[in-house]
């Protein structure tokens, strides 16, 4: 059963209603045996009157008193009593809205205040909880598992043609609204704060000296030049075999005096900080930073490139084929009993926990900001939570929400109608006794 939502088609699922079959049985046999009662102390109370057994007839009228009292009692908490609308019955029903706001609010209040949340997470300590289950190598897998569920599914969602189109116009589009020129000035003064430029500069002049002493890249250089004097200095070329001397083992003998140069100078400016061309560099740097900063022109062709850049077919065309070969890569890893990708997870995930186990600063750091999470989170939350109780408990049918709480709670009611009619009748006797005996 659904109760009506707050407006158009939005709707709040009413309760289902579905009380336990036990408890109802049970309920309803504590009913009968409580309405026995009544009706036998009703009957007694005919029976003491006509015989005159006065103690017996002031127990049996008390205890018929509270019988009926608390029958009326417990049935104007779900409903009229008899189908009379008597003021101040049907309690429950009546008093749904205001019950429903008073749950949430206390459940807010109650269970839900930030600082008891973050009281609770404290006491918990979750990095210290989360890095010894991660230790665990079923644990670490189980989760890798669910990651790699997550990522299948995702897969399959991304392999939908229009989610795929939509996300490569999406990445086209971000990466069209980033400023170039700014980023990458940016990128440049950081490298240069502390020198890293020439790190970088230095790495670069010991791939290139690495390069060239390649086998491959001498004999490279020398065909090249044997192809460019036999083009552009034939007559050159051929008086050089009249004499004796042979074009290739020229060219790889000049071939080796280049590199041989490109050697030593790569090795002065590797050992001396000073250096001409190191300096040369900086200026190269400084000047190309302020140009991205200062001049509009150049930023304008920064960006004019980057926008021609993507809108090149070619770009479109590379990403899909990129995200097809990854996707199918992807597909066919999760499939194998021996994905590499869960193994990686199942890795990152060990070592996550190694780190959280034997790193104090970092566990204080999570906890730190998973605190510092839940106490931004926990105002909204408490509130929409204490919002959704509220309205669902309001969006039940009457019957479904008197039928469940009667069922829970309707068994220990009997017993109140059972010992109202045994205390109303011992009150009696009481009474009576006070009356009637001599002081």
């Amino acid at each position: 059963m659904t109760g009506a939502g707050c407006s158009g088609d939005v709707r709040i699922e009413a309760y289902p209603g579905v009380a336990d079959p036990d408890k109802i049985s049970s309920l309803a046999r504590m009913k009968a045996l409580a309405t026995a009662v009544l009706v036998a102390v009703a009957v007694l109370l005919v029976l003491a009157r006509s015989q005159g057994w006065n103690w017996i007839g002031a127990f049996a009228e008390a205890a018929l008193i509270g019988a009926l009292a608390d029958w009326f009692a417990v049935v104007a908490l779900f409903r009229h009593p008899l189908g009379l609308p008597i003021p101040h019955t049907a309690i429950l029903p009546r008093s749904k809205a205001r019950l429903a706001d008073n749950l949430a609010a206390f459940i807010r209040d109650r269970f839900l205040d930030t600082g008891s949340l973050v009281a609770r997470l404290r006491a918990a300590a979750p990095a210290d909880r989360l890095a010894a289950w991660l230790r665990q190598p079923a644990n670490a897998d189980l989760l890798a598992g669910r990651l790699v569920v997550v990522f299948a599914e995702s897969v399959d969602f991304m392999d939908d043609p229009r989610v795929r189109r939509l996300f490569l116009h999406a990445l086209r589009r971000r990466a069209g609204s980033l400023d170039m020129a700014d980023g990458i000035g940016r990128l440049l003064d950081a490298m240069t704060e502390h020198g890293r430029h020439q790190a970088l500069l230095d790495e670069g002049l010991r791939r290139l000296y690495a390069w060239l002493d390649e086998p491959g890249v001498r004999q490279g250089f020398a065909g090249m030049i044997v192809d460019v004097a036999g083009r552009e200095y034939p007559k050159v070329v051929a008086t050089l075999g009249l004499v004796g001397i042979n074009p290739v083992e020229l060219g790889e003998r000049v071939s080796a005096g280049i590199i041989a140069g490109v050697h030593g100078l790569l090795q002065e400016i590797a050992q001396d900080p000073a250096h001409p061309r190191r300096q040369a560099f900086d200026a190269l740097v400084a000047d190309y930073i302020g140009r991205l900063a200062e001049d509009a022109g150049f930023r304008a062709r920064v960006d004019q490139a980057k926008r021609d850049f993507l809108a090149h077919p070619a770009v479109g065309i590379y990403l899909r084929e990129l995200w097809e070969d990854l996707r199918a890569w992807m597909s066919r890893d999760m499939q194998r009993p021996d994905s590499r990708l869960r193994r990686q997870l199942a890795s990152a995930a060990m070592a996550l926990g190694a780190s959280l186990s034997e790193n104090t600063a970092l566990r204080e750091s999570f906890n730190e900001h998973l605190e510092r999470t839940v106490e931004s989170l926990a105002p909204e939350l408490r509130d929409s939570l204490a919002g959704h109780i509220a309205a669902t408990v309001k969006a039940w049918n009457d019957e479904d929400l008197v039928r469940e709480i009667e069922v829970s709670v309707g068994r220990d009611l009997q017993f109140i109608r059972l010992n109202g009619t045994f205390v109303g009748g011992l009150i009696g006797v009481g009474l009576y006794a006070l009356n009637h005996l001599p002081v």
